[in-house]
């Protein structure tokens, strides 16, 4: 029998993955987009010309509006929604899932109004159980050209993990599985703030060393918060921590990396989101919400502190630079 994919969302990454899916012989992959426009598109094009040119999708994924045409018999329901749309998107669809479905997130990042993680935002409203998150070092751009990528999929159903893992894994896609969703979501949400820092070192023409401490000391960060939260600390060092943290900060498909870049040129923050194009940068929402529980906690972020300051507070970059390299002497491993 063949396994049936539903995959809501229909930006880079959900296209990306639908395509993955889609290589497999006994594998039924429907791409659902939330405005019928975009899926009219798609259809007549087959390809997501905007944001995976020169891509094309095969006949054999389903491009469709319809929920109900797309969760018809779908064993799996990836969901590929930016946090900014999730809880409302989920909403739209929810009396066309069944709670017994099995959910896999792809989303990075944290909600805003709740500090929900987004696989508790799929519990809370699918009132599903069946939960679990792929996330790492995954750039939707190389991945829909199949260039060998790993990833870990975590679950506190560990059999679920196993089951994405054995669907995923091809000889370009390897998958790795993990029973810390805490921290594998945080990773990949925290990951995106300092991306933000480098890309603010790139636009101020700052060097490999610049970045090398920013990533070095973010990866500080990203762990004593993770463990102030209940995460594993390993997770930090692994694919959706350290992995996922060298892909943003280096990479030109960095959509948090861009925004950080143009910030760093003299560029305002409207300009710059404006000129996304549609996409969404997850690191600018979710250094706010970072920002302000650590603040709440009492955890120390001095990175995150001063790319809040400069994205809220309209700090000057480099005076924010500045700051971070004359705080108090300290022992490395101190935190």
């Amino acid at each position: 029998m063949p396994i049936r994919f539903a995959i809501l969302g229909d930006g880079a990454w959900g296209t990306a993955i639908a395509l993955l899916l889609a290589r497999k012989d006994d594998h039924r992959v429907a791409l659902w987009s939330a405005r019928p426009e975009n899926a009219r598109l798609l259809r007549e094009r087959r390809e997501n010309v905007r944001l995976l040119p020169g891509v094309p999708i095969p006949d054999c994924v389903l491009l469709t509006e319809d929920i109900a045409e797309a969760l018809d018999g779908a064993d799996l329901l990836v969901s590929a929604v930016p946090t900014v749309y999730l809880r409302a998107t989920l909403e739209r669809i929810a009396p066309s899932v069944p709670a017994t479905a099995r959910v896999l997130s792809l989303t990075k990042g944290i909600e805003n109004t709740t500090f929900l993680r987004p696989t508790e935002v799929l519990h809370q409203v699918l009132g599903v159980t069946h939960v679990g998150v792929l996330s790492g070092p995954s750039h939707a751009e190389e991945v829909s050209r199949g260039l060998p990528t790993s990833l870990v999929a975590a679950s506190d159903d560990l059999e679920l993990a196993r089951w994405v893992q054995q669907c995923f894994s091809t000889d370009r896609f390897r998958v790795y599985t993990n029973l810390d969703v805490l921290g594998v979501e945080l990773g990949g949400a925290l990951k995106n703030i300092i991306g933000i820092a480098a890309g603010i070192s790139d636009g101020l023409r700052f060097g490999d060393n610049t970045k090398a401490a920013l990533l070095t000391r973010g990866l500080v960060e990203m762990t004593r918060f993770g463990v102030a939260l209940g995460a594993e600390p390993q997770t930090f060092v692994g694919l959706a921590g350290l992995g996922d943290l060298i892909t943003t900060c280096m990479s030109r498909h960095g959509r948090n990396r861009h925004v950080g870049e143009h910030l760093g040129r003299g560029e305002k923050l409207a300009d710059v989101v404006a000129g996304l194009g549609g996409m969404v940068a997850e690191g600018v929402a979710t250094t706010r919400s970072v920002h302000e529980r650590a603040e709440r906690m009492g955890i120390e972020m001095p990175i995150t502190t001063e790319v809040y300051r400069v994205l809220y507070e309209k700090k000057d970059p480099r005076t924010a630079v500045d700051d971070l390299m004359l705080r108090d002497p300290r022992h490395e491993h101190g935190w």
